[in-house]
């Protein structure tokens, strides 16, 4: 029987747990994932029956491997309580709507069809973080199994309940005519109507489920996604333009004049529209986010306080938790807002919803809105290839080398380095507020490599290009993702 266990040990990753199925893990590996899990729960709540919300995203696959992940938690005494198909949010609220005792998604987000993964969380609000996911790993591949007798309950017409609870307390007077993509994710059966309940006129854009994502990844950094989104806000003469991930805990904007505006710089308009009302108050952003939280005039003015924390929906979402920041914002979407706004997890329709408060509260357009922080030229996220048992590697030794060049005082484009950020990676600053990143990605075989200038766009490019001179010189770097 054992011989017929696949589980790949890489799966587990920093906070949540993925594999390419079934090349990397098979139905049998799954089951133990599940046992593993519900061990994990029943040691860390000790409890011998505790509660476990389970979900499944719109994959062809995902069903049935909730089904050998649910055998795997009864297995050791789990009581499952399965919402079907749902979103990444739907499951996080749930525990709190149901006061459960853990959560187990399956999903693999907006990584391409052949991907499956789970997110986890036993605290309510928040999910694994590496020390969980290391404890969960030993579990599960040595076997070191609880034995129980579970249960399984079916949650009908929860997706309704979740629905409601966002409408009824997000209505909104002014019309904003609205653009929501949704890549064919599951996001197209939640994102419209809620946004239709709190009073947006909704134009769909690829809403309807369609697991083989005929024309692009539900990705809100996706170039392709983004295009489309600015296509159709453009054509329709609308107000805004929503993009939704695969599990709907992530948001991608797009103005009313079609452009794009990053996450990090949405996250500081919505934060400088709550630091009015909530003076003093802490943000948290991560290390990709733009360098205009420190200078921001607006939160300096409100008293308020960044933290720059490692990237990863988990690591903002505790830090936010630990902080008690009132918001925590990802350079990729997701967007955490603590009492009294939310519950601290990430829930991308909730953002949408935060966007639109924003646009009601300044009465202006988003793009008059976007106008009054100071120009910055900042590139995509880019990931160019970097194997799981290398890269984290490669990224210690680009730190040394980097920190060597700052003590140098080596000129990149005539600026010297003035600060490095470690936390995550390495993220270092120019005099000028310019700052280049490279880290190892969390969930893929491949590292990030970010840049920002508020000087000019060539400078930008001038910081991308002495990073990828640092990493061809590692031999150890294959294909880009995408490239500025």
């Amino acid at each position: 029987m054992k011989d017929h266990i696949k589980i790949d040990p890489f799966g587990f990753r920093e906070y949540d747990a993925r594999w390419l199925y079934p090349e990397n893990i098979n139905l049998l590996g799954i089951e133990n994932l599940g046992k593993g899990l519900g061990s994990q729960i029943i040691k860390n709540t000790k409890k011998n029956n505790p509660r476990v919300i389970v979900g499944h995203d719109y994959r062809s696959y995902s069903k049935e491997i909730k089904e050998s992940l649910k055998k795997g938690l009864m297995s050791t005494g789990c009581f499952v309580e399965d919402l079907g198909l749902s979103l990444s949010p739907m499951v996080y609220f749930a525990q709190f709507n149901l006061n459960s005792d853990a959560v187990a998604m399956v999903t693999a987000s907006h990584n391409e069809n052949g991907w499956t993964g789970v997110k986890m969380g036993i605290k309510k609000g928040l999910t694994h973080a590496p020390e969980e996911m290391k404890e969960l790993k030993e579990i599960t591949l040595n076997e070191i199994f609880t034995k129980g007798k579970g249960n399984e309950k079916i949650i009908k017409n929860f997706q309704q309940v979740y629905k409601n609870d966002l409408i009824k307390k997000n209505k909104i007077n002014k019309k904003i005519k609205a653009v929501v993509a949704c890549g064919n994710g599951t996001a197209g059966i939640f994102a419209p109507d809620i946004l239709k309940g709190i009073g947006c006129e909704v134009i769909e854009l690829d809403c309807k489920l369609d697991w083989t994502f005929p024309k692009y990844n539900p990705n809100p950094e996706d170039m392709k996604m983004l295009h489309a989104i600015s296509k159709a806000v453009k054509d329709n003469n609308a107000d805004i333009g929503f993009g939704f991930d695969g599990d709907g805990d992530r948001c991608g904007v797009i103005d009313n004049e079609g452009n794009e505006i990053f996450s990090d710089k949405i996250g500081l308009l919505i934060a400088r529209n709550l630091s009015s009302k909530h003076k003093k108050s802490k943000f948290v952003v991560d290390v990709k986010s733009t360098g205009l939280f420190n200078t921001d005039k607006v939160l300096l003015l409100n008293k308020c306080e960044t933290i720059y924390w490692k990237t990863g929906h988990s690591h903002i979402k505790r830090k936010v938790n630990l902080e008690n920041a009132l918001a925590g914002f990802e350079k990729s979407g997701h967007f955490f807002f603590n009492q009294p706004l939310g519950y601290g997890y990430d829930d991308g329709i909730n953002s949408a919803i935060k966007v639109c408060q924003l646009i009601e509260d300044q009465n202006q357009k988003i793009s008059e809105i976007i106008k009054e922080l100071p120009n910055t030229y900042q590139s995509p996220t880019m990931a160019p290839f970097c194997k799981d048992d290398e890269k984290y590697q490669v990224v210690d030794e680009l730190v040394n080398q980097v920190k060597k060049i700052k003590n140098k005082k080596t000129k990149i484009d005539g600026q010297e380095i003035t600060e490095v950020l470690t936390v995550n990676g390495i993220r270092f600053s120019f005099n000028d507020g310019s700052w280049g990143l490279i880290r190892a990605s969390s969930n893929k075989p491949s590292l990030v490599v970010v840049t920002e200038s508020p000087t000019s766009d060539d400078r930008k490019k001038k910081i991308f290009e002495f990073i990828d001179e640092l990493l061809q010189k590692t031999g150890k770097i294959g294909e880009y993702d995408q490239k500025i």
